[in-house]
């Protein structure tokens, strides 16, 4: 049988864009709201020809049949820092099921770690997609790991494909002892948590603070009813290489005041 497989694919490559913003928007409602996100980044990719056909093949899966049992042809990957929001994840997916996307299967590698060392959370999702053909429902598998977790898929992925999946035994024995390492890295990290998140809401605040107050000083730049704005411009150097928030902030309302002062809005 001749497929069409680039118009067989449109609508995978639909559901991932269409996935990839969904998550990437509830990472940014997150910290617009000033709380720690889960979700540090997020990936998405249709399989290729090539893989899907060898795929079947390997599977003894007809080509007419494809979309209904190979499950990864549209793919997500939700990257997370700590082993601790994969469950995060994985319940903000569940309160999805039955309203945008419904949860076919899910499959645990993390507590269930594969033999070679992999570690991983999938969950299997049919997704309905509106094209110009009308509505399709299609598989899609979403993908969620630590970074630790990521990096050690992405090797053991790219050494599976140069060994054509035969990987040499004393490579193999490496493999899992790094994949052991990536674990206790996880573990380790999640013992200091709330010290990791501190850093990073310290990062964030800092950050905000030093655009607002650059926004501040540019508009009583502009104003030109400021004598000493080069002065306020190097006390701004100086706070801001200290890096003390505390003094950042005292600095962004005294901005804040002499906006006020001369009605510069």
């Amino acid at each position: 049988m001749i497929r069409d497989w680039k118009k067989l694919l449109i609508p995978y490559e639909q559901a991932v864009e269409e996935l990839k913003v969904k998550f990437k928007s509830i990472r940014s409602e997150y910290r617009r709201t000033g709380q720690y996100s889960p979700i540090e980044f997020v990936t998405g990719r249709v399989k290729e020809i090539s893989s899907i056909i060898d795929k079947a093949k390997k599977r003894g899966i007809p080509l007419e049949k494809v979309e209904e049992h190979i499950e990864d042809i549209a793919g997500i990957r939700i990257m997370c820092q700590l082993v601790d929001d994969i469950e995060k994840v994985v319940d903000i997916i569940r309160k999805r099921d039955g309203k945008d996307m419904e949860i076919v299967e899910e499959r645990d590698y993390i507590t269930n770690m594969k033999e070679s060392g992999y570690r991983s959370y999938h969950i299997i999702i049919k997704y309905p997609v509106h094209t110009a053909f009308g509505e399709k429902e299609v598989l899609a598998e979403i993908q969620i790991r630590t970074l630790a977790m990521n990096f050690w898929a992405t090797i053991e992925h790219s050494l599976n494909y140069k060994f054509e999946r035969n990987i040499p035994e004393n490579i193999r024995i490496r493999l899992k002892r790094a994949a052991d390492a990536a674990f206790l890295l996880d573990k380790e990290m999640s013992k200091i948590k709330d010290e990791i998140m501190d850093a990073q809401e310290e990062f964030r605040t800092r950050s905000t603070l030093i655009e607002e107050i650059v926004g501040k000083i540019q508009d009583l730049y502009m104003s030109n009813k400021i004598n000493n704005i080069d002065s306020i411009q190097r006390e701004f150097i100086s706070l801001r290489e200290e890096g003390n928030i505390n003094e950042l902030r005292n600095f962004n309302k005294r901005l804040g005041a002499l906006l006020e002062k001369h009605r510069i809005y």
